[in-house]
């Protein structure tokens, strides 16, 4: 081979191993990632952002197909829809969405973002061994109830009855009333029923509430009771009903106190189960994982508002106290 040519091919070879020219230049592959709930959460742009920390970033190679039915009974042709975009995986949050996307696919794989109780509500068979299409994170909230229950007590000895306000139509958080209504013996406490089947039926549970307040509420957390939270813990600070929520935000807000994980922590969980999905894993053989945390927050502000005065055990034993 001549000089000459010599020069040319390897002039060649340098130039098609430049990034970007045409003869070596791989498509980006976009993959779309769908999210079903019953409302948008707040914590879905830290969702997204985890996403971003993982290399797929929206506009370049990943597509968010998101859907949210605004009702519960809406989320059987709302996760229907959203399994006809065809994504590569579907995100769910919380329980009902989670069985409404199980309902819509077998094939698709589903990633639990906070799902209570999948064992319990026919998710999955096993949490070390999900088999299916479905893996990742849950509350684990159904076996702390009672523990929520008893860090209530310790934080108001005098309580003694008990409200508990919960979505009957929602399996895990009949569920977790459940386990509430078990630990109360032990603890010295009667139950107050009050079941939620929609909206509507808050207006019952504030005149009741009125009417013969209970020496504690505990509000079981979800979609529904989410909507009127901000009305039902004015309400508890008015008739000065100490209270107890599951997640931070709610003693942020202004209840007594909350025991339980932050969803906002568990949005990179997710978002990491996705990315090994994505790049080949089979959901089935992925344990699902629980909260490594839980967060206990005493709202002080409150407290003084009914009249409760902070054991020093609560104060030293809680992650924030809210002034």
């Amino acid at each position: 081979m001549k000089r000459r040519e010599v020069i040319l091919l390897l002039g060649g070879a340098t130039l098609g191993g430049l990034p970007g020219t045409r003869a070596l230049a791989q498509p980006t592959k976009t993959y779309r990632i769908g999210i079903l709930s019953i409302l948008r959460r707040s914590s879905e742009s830290v969702f997204r952002e985890a996403m971003r920390d993982l290399g797929y970033v929206e506009g370049k190679n990943v597509i968010y197909e998101a859907r949210y039915s605004g009702r519960a009974d809406r989320l059987a042709e709302t996760a229907a829809d959203l399994v006809r975009a065809k994504p590569d995986v579907i995100v769910t949050a919380g329980g009902p969405a989670s069985a409404a996307a199980k309902a819509a696919t077998a094939t698709i794989p589903i990633v639990l973002w906070g799902a209570g109780d999948p064992v319990g509500t026919g998710l999955v068979v096993n949490i070390s061994h999900p088999g299916g299409n479905i893996t990742g994170v849950t509350e684990l909230s159904t076996e702390v109830t009672a523990k929520r229950l008893q860090i209530f007590k310790d934080l108001v000895p005098r309580l003694k009855r008990v409200a508990v306000i919960w979505n009957v139509e929602d399996l895990a958080m009949s569920l977790r009333f459940q386990e509430a209504e078990a630990a109360a013996p032990r603890l010295g406490l009667s139950i107050v029923r009050m079941p939620v089947h929609d909206l509507d039926d808050f207006e019952t549970i504030f005149a009741a509430l009125k009417r013969d307040p209970p020496d504690g509420v505990f509000v079981v957390s979800d979609r529904i009771t989410a909507q009127r939270e901000p009305a039902l813990i004015d309400l508890l600070r008015t008739q000065r009903i100490p209270s107890v929520f599951e997640f931070p935000p709610s003693a942020r807000a202004g209840a007594l106190m909350s025991y339980g994980p932050s969803l906002e922590e568990l949005a990179p969980r997710a978002a990491a189960f996705v990315d090994r999905i994505l790049k080949g894993a089979k959901p089935g053989d992925l344990p699902l994982e629980a909260p490594v945390r839980w967060h206990l927050i005493v709202n002080r502000k409150t407290a003084v508002a009914i009249g409760v005065e902070i054991p020093a055990s609560i104060l030293a034993r809680a992650d924030e106290v809210i002034e």
